[in-house]
């Protein structure tokens, strides 16, 4: 296949994927669902076949107006057609039985097709339409089961959020147009790191425009106080959920990656990022560690990981944002389509060595109970292992990030040396040199997928670096009396209001349906009694 032709592959696919959605739509039930995954497939394997070529070659294609051609899209290209067989394949049998099923996969391939047009176009108009079509694609999911109250609030929320986001961003090219008199976004950004070379600071035009999709990222995100219909989007079919946080709430974290010359240069936009996904962060994680919902868990998880990457992004730690793309997409879409095994995990793990020694939940057993002798061990551990590795490595960017993975490291040791069987402390060093060579070397390969930009590096121990470091530090003391000492008075109020997600949600609730209120549906009758008796049969 000639370079030519492979040039196409960007447009062949979200191209392939929304007439495939239209053709299906119109089939009947028992043969949507074979076909959509024969699709999925077939895009699968070309995209496979021709991508080893497509890296190589990116060069020869950056002169395309419409089309961005470079390793950076070729990856979320990739990234969407994965995710797009994995869930239609997953989809094929969970959703068997169900009424309009050539609705949902009309919509789900529709999603697919905006999100594949929208991270790989180069112009600014197709790329807002994009964005747009993924909200409006994914709203129709959302609300698939009509009847569900949570899910139509939730959808509702989402839909106005996500008409906040979509002005932001439209605001924001205007901005950039009007400043760079074009709207193919290579031309964008190559003025604006000739402009970054040429020492020239930003316009009052592109410190608003790079405000505003910093915004318009951290509401795509789902960033508090904008988090609630992430929470309550559980209502819909699983696939749904995977498709929401495996891929689209990702998209903050590309758009960034796409404009970062301009953001990065702007100081405003980057301690938008740093307070508002810094705070988000902090919350959400400790909000996480209250769930027993697998699902909502998995929710306020996404919060946090979110909110983490945009933090990294903020610290210019570019690699690492691409990293975290990818590693959260894989790791939510198996988590999600894997939630229904939450019991047989639960009961294997119960059944355990491990859980009959009760190392789990260790603030059950005294015998378990790290004393602060264990714990400085291990912090001071897992600080040796992280400085060996950056100073060899050679990175001098944000310490943050090291240090984020120095308290994780620290944790992870504690529970090794209060297990039954602990580890020696030779074992232990080896294991945390070996996992911090694996993240250094990851986050070196990233170099390769990013376009050489010039770096705006945040220097280590500067104002922003240690807001983060003080950040992960707080999370980290928080974390660990939640865990293990949540009989104290503070901390026992501090689970309830953590539990009640620091009541953020509900005026953005309030204020959502005084703006545009929303009739929910009613439940029917049989419902109702269907309820009842289950009730009554409960009663003793």
């Amino acid at each position: 296949m000639s370079l030519v032709a492979l040039s196409f592959l960007p447009i062949f696919i979200p191209l392939t994927l929304f007439l495939g959605g239209w053709y299906i739509g119109q089939e009947k039930i028992q043969h949507v669902a074979q076909k959509a995954s024969r699709l999925s497939f077939v895009l699968l394997i070309i995209y496979l076949a021709t991508f080893p070529i497509s890296y190589f070659f990116n060069e020869a294609w950056q002169s395309s107006v419409l089309i961005r051609h470079t390793i950076l899209n070729q990856i979320m290209l990739g990234l969407v057609t994965i995710m797009g067989w994995m869930l239609i394949s997953f989809s094929r049998h969970y959703m068997v039985g169900q009424a309009n099923l050539n609705r949902y996969y009309r919509w789900l391939m529709f999603t697919l097709a905006s999100v594949a047009i929208t991270v790989t176009t180069n112009h600014l108009v197709i790329f807002w339409l994009g964005w747009l079509g993924i909200s409006l694609s994914l709203n129709n999911l959302l609300t698939f089961y009509a009847d569900r109250p949570r899910a139509i609030l939730a959808a509702h929320k989402k839909f106005m959020l996500a008409r906040v986001a979509e002005l932001s961003l439209l605001v924001a090219f205007a901005l950039l147009y009007q400043q760079y008199d074009s709207p193919y976004i290579n031309t964008i950004i190559n003025t604006a790191v000739a402009q970054s070379n040429a020492g020239l600071t930003l316009h009052w035009q592109e410190q608003v425009a790079a405000c505003l999709i910093a915004f318009a990222a951290l509401i795509k995100c789902a960033q508090l106080p904008f988090h609630g219909w992430l929470i309550q989007v559980v209502e819909s079919p699983t696939p749904v959920s995977a498709l929401l946080h495996a891929g689209v709430i990702n998209l903050g974290g590309y758009l960034l990656l796409l404009f970062t010359p301009l953001v990065a240069q702007s100081a405003l936009a980057t301690w938008l990022l740093l307070i508002v996904a810094g705070l988000s962060t902090l919350a959400s994680a400790l909000i996480m560690t209250t769930r027993i919902s697998i699902k909502v868990r998995l929710a306020w998880s996404t919060c946090a990981q979110m909110g983490l990457m945009l933090l990294e992004f903020a610290l210019g730690l570019y690699e690492l944002v691409l990293l975290h793309l990818l590693a959260h997409s894989f790791y939510k879409a198996y988590s999600f389509l894997n939630s229904g095994n939450a019991v047989n995990d639960a009961i294997r793990l119960r059944l355990s060595s491990a859980a009959k020694t009760n190392t789990q939940f260790p603030s059950t057993n005294k015998a378990v109970l790290p004393n602060a002798q264990t714990w400085l061990l291990a912090l001071g551990l897992s600080t040796v292992i992280v400085t060996i590795i950056r100073v060899s490595f050679g990175f001098e960017s944000a310490f943050s990030a090291w240090w984020l993975f120095a308290l994780a490291l620290t944790v992870l040791i504690v529970q090794w040396r209060t297990c039954e069987h602990s580890p020696s402390i030779i074992y232990t060093f080896a294991m945390g040199i070996l996992l911090c060579v694996i993240y250094a070397a990851l986050k070196f390969a990233m170099h390769y997928a990013l376009p050489a930009y010039p770096t705006h590096t945040v220097q280590a121990f500067s104002l922003a670096d240690i807001w983060a470091m003080l950040l992960f530090s707080l999370l980290f003391i928080l974390s660990t009396l939640l865990h293990y000492q949540v009989r104290w008075t503070a901390i026992r109020r501090l689970s309830i209001a953590l539990f009640a997600g620091l009541y953020l949600d509900e005026w953005l609730t309030r204020l959502v349906l005084k703006f545009w209120p929303v009739t929910l549906p009613a439940r029917t009758k049989e419902q109702h009694q269907a309820t009842t008796k289950n009730q009554q049969s409960l009663k003793p």
